[in-house]
């Protein structure tokens, strides 16, 4: 029963999260001007490819942890 609560909470935060649609002045100036300075613009994807990826690797360990968990109780 409690796994179905987790589950249930995990759910609901992932659905009810607003998508952000804000985008930083700095980023944008940058990104406009990457065509006329070529390296910068490889520059901020990388960087912006990191950001998005530490959300990814944090939900991926604690998935990870809670698996062990509930293996390691049901031995």
């Amino acid at each position: 029963m409690k796994r179905y609560h987790i589950i249930l909470i995990f759910s609901l935060v992932f659905l009810l999260i607003e998508p952000a649609s804000a985008q930083c002045v700095m980023c944008k100036a940058v990104g406009e001007q990457s065509s006329k300075l070529d390296g910068l613009g490889v520059g901020l994807n990388s960087g912006i490819l990191f950001l998005m990826a530490i959300p990814y690797i944090l939900m991926a360990t604690g998935a990870l942890l809670m698996w062990k968990r509930f293996n390691k109780e049901g031995e």
